[in-house]
């Protein structure tokens, strides 16, 4: 069993109460998970340390990971952080993160991730887990682009790109090319020129009739609108499409940056008549021809790439006010003093534009796209232990103290004993960790920070924070 006070031990029961629930869901899932994984490995011949990623960046050994398996998520984005540090040898650097649904901003200073105050939010629920301080928008690879009113939209949706559909469906090229044009009042991001959908193998369970007459008319293999439209003698209605594709029934094709990567040559590693072919469908809705779409898709990508970026440092400044500047014609930029890294599937496509548009050193490191993998195994022993000391009595401040851990409270008479206690517990639990995680304890360094509360007239702290961080950088037997 595992307390909330053991996962955290900031103000929030609610918040920790949750964090605890959470934690204990994952208890034997992470279980299996992991014992099917030391299964696999040992049968190979293999006899590994096992480590987990947790979503500080940081390593933890297996034991420890099976007690505390949340403090694991949001550890993909941790490691593409750590891996852009250790590919391109920046212990300092600002990281973006392409994925295939989403673009993630975050940055490491001095080998560490820099961490959020707040709480990560899992599945809308606020929790008291610690993770890296990170800004993410809903801008991947395969992001939906689509037109309407003239105007680009990128996503949210995620879909499968027009190049990599034509790759895995022998027809789907020529669907595509004589696919018609929806007509004005219907195009949306359900109706445009360059949308199909297929069934998934997911199984169906408790729709309703108009969700089970929909999912009837669509096939395994991509079905236009107007074939829809033939098999239920009307279109699809757009809720009900919503519907389908969020409960996983129905997946999408459509256009994409990647896609417009494919028109441009910058990759080219699927079917590039494809995308040229959507490209013309939704480059005559905004006045464009293929190309100058697919210039204006990389642009606007690589324009709320630097918007994203800038946002990230210049908190309680809107986003989408930043973003307007990019579009202004002026002689001005942002400059960014640490290096930008880029990371993920065919980021060196916009290190150019990107470069154009901020002040900064732009790095695209060799085997970006393997970053986050990397970084797992770049990544090292980092153990934090929070100790608070307050007064039992303001009445008498200075006559006892306690000391909250998640070892629990303890009490002392004398303020210097609550500090010595604080410090010489953290440190211990610091080299306890590290060699849980079979880290060298003759490489492990640890910073103590203590900041006081001391109001005006007292002669003793109202409250004391002290953390005590170990940073642990090598294996037991590393060297041998």
């Amino acid at each position: 069993m595992v307390c909330a006070h053991e996962l955290s031990q900031d103000l929030g029961a609610f918040e920790r109460a949750t964090t605890a629930f959470f934690n204990a869901q994952l208890l034997p899932i992470t279980e299996r998970f992991m014992s099917t994984v030391e299964k696999d490995v040992t049968s190979r011949g293999i006899s590994p340390k096992i480590f987990m990623l947790k979503c500080d960046g940081s390593v933890i050994g297996i034991k420890s990971a099976l007690e505390k398996p949340i403090e694991s998520i949001f550890s993909g984005p941790a490691g593409s952080l750590v891996g852009a540090s250790f590919l391109t040898g920046n212990d300092s650097c600002a990281v973006i993160d392409v994925g295939g649904t989403s673009t993630d901003i975050s940055v490491i200073k001095d080998g560490v991730p820099e961490m959020s105050e707040m709480g990560a939010v899992v599945g809308g629920w606020k929790t008291r887990v610690k993770a890296i301080k990170m800004e993410t928008s809903a801008m991947g690879g395969d992001s939906h682009i689509w037109v309407k009113d003239g105007k680009l939209n990128v996503g949210p949706r995620r879909v499968i790109p027009l190049c990599r559909a034509a790759d895995l469906y022998p027809d789907f090229l020529e669907l595509l090319k004589i696919n018609p044009m929806p007509t004005k009042t219907l195009i949306g991001m359900n109706f445009q020129p360059t949308t199909f959908f297929t069934r998934t193998e997911y199984e169906a369970m408790g729709l309703n009739d108009l969700e089970q007459e929909l999912l009837d008319s669509i096939s395994s293999s991509p079905t236009s609108l107007r074939e829809l439209r033939s098999r239920m003698g009307r279109y699809p209605s757009t809720r009900i499409l919503d519907s389908l594709i969020q409960k996983r029934l129905v997946q999408c094709i459509g256009f994409t940056s990647t896609d417009a990567l494919h028109v441009l040559g910058d990759y080219t590693a699927c079917n590039v008549e494809a995308a040229e072919v959507g490209a013309e469908y939704l480059g005559s809705l905004c006045k464009r021809t293929g190309e100058e779409f697919a210039k204006y898709v990389k642009e606007t990508f690589a324009k709320n790439m630097a918007s994203d970026l800038i946002s990230f440092f210049l908190e309680g400044i809107p986003g989408e006010e930043i973003r307007k500047i990019f579009d202004i014609d002026c002689p001005t930029k942002f400059k960014v003093d640490i290096p930008v890294v880029l990371i993920g599937g065919p980021v060196v496509a916009y290190k150019d534009i990107l470069g154009s548009i901020i002040d900064a050193e732009i790095i695209v490191p060799e085997y970006s796209d393997v970053g986050n993998a990397t970084g797992a195994l770049a990544a090292k022993g980092v153990r934090r232990v929070d100790f608070l000391i307050r007064p039992a009595s303001m009445a008498a401040p200075d006559w006892e103290y306690y000391v909250f851990s998640e070892k629990g409270r303890q009490s002392f008479y004398e303020y210097k004993d609550a500090i010595k206690y604080a410090r010489e517990t953290g440190q211990s639990m610091v080299m306890q960790y590290m060699e849980d995680a079979g880290l060298d304890p003759d490489h492990v360094e640890i910073d103590v920070k203590k900041d006081e509360i001391v109001p005006e007239g007292w002669d003793f702290p109202m409250e004391t924070k002290i953390r005590i961080m170990g940073v642990g950088t090598r294996l037991i037997d590393e060297e041998a």
